[in-house]
């Protein structure tokens, strides 16, 4: 990649490096430079424009960050449209994200203009929460490199999916002891109140039994397990 400043006359499909307003007209950091584009700059008498050249062998930002995504990406996680060399993977629903932390470390090993991050591996994250982006940081990234990184996506399981959640069936065993009201086991059953939640619940299993070596906490007769 050739990076610096062109003359307008040479500079006819670089890639803009600085936004610039040339006679009324904004155009935009990494806009392809066309014909009409550098007709408005000369005609707004501008000489040169600072900008990038892709040379045989450079993949433009936008299209190396989607190649590279779509390897990494697998069930439950949705790839947004590349821009400004950046590809997004979010989560389709709620869920537990699965992301192989080693292959990760590989992939941003390979070559300084090529980056991935993603959230934690098995964080629980929400629908439409972004999991991963896929960042190549110059202008362009090299074709080796971007093989380089799909290759080490596509070996073995998904580099970023999401578990979703699923439902289960679930049953609650209470024990009466001597004096508990109804109405205690009904609120704690949920006929009072909520009888569903929103999130997976961490439960707790009491017996009546005493608690046994090592194995439970004993609270006046109910063993927590």
């Amino acid at each position: 990649m050739i990076f610096g400043a062109i003359p307008i006359a040479d500079a006819e499909g670089a890639v803009l490096a600085h936004s610039i307003t040339a006679a009324g007209v904004r155009m935009k950091k990494g806009r392809r430079l066309s014909r009409d584009d550098l007709t408005t700059l000369e005609e707004a008498d501008i000489a040169k424009v600072i900008a990038a050249r892709l040379e045989d062998g450079d993949v433009g930002e936008d299209a190396a960050a989607t190649t590279i995504a779509q390897a990494c990406h697998g069930p439950g996680a949705r790839l947004q449209a590349a821009f400004t060399g950046r590809c997004n993977l979010y989560a389709e629903s709620s869920g537990v994200v699965v992301i192989d932390k080693n292959r990760v470390d590989a992939l941003n090993q390979i070559d300084e203009a090529v980056t991935i991050s993603t959230l934690a591996p098995f964080e629980v994250v929400a629908n439409g929460q972004m999991l991963a982006t896929i960042k190549i940081i110059p202008f362009a990234a090299p074709q080796a490199a971007v093989e380089r990184a799909v290759e080490i996506a596509s070996h073995g399981s998904p580099l970023v999916a999401l578990a979703p959640f699923r439902a289960r069936k679930a049953g609650l065993i209470m024990t009466r002891l001597p004096g508990t009201k109804d109405k205690v086991l009904s609120k704690t059953a949920g006929r009072g109140g909520r009888s569903s939640f929103a999130f997976p619940q961490i439960c707790l299993l009491y017996t009546s039994d005493a608690a046994d070596e090592g194995l439970g906490v004993d609270l006046g007769g109910r063993r927590i397990i």
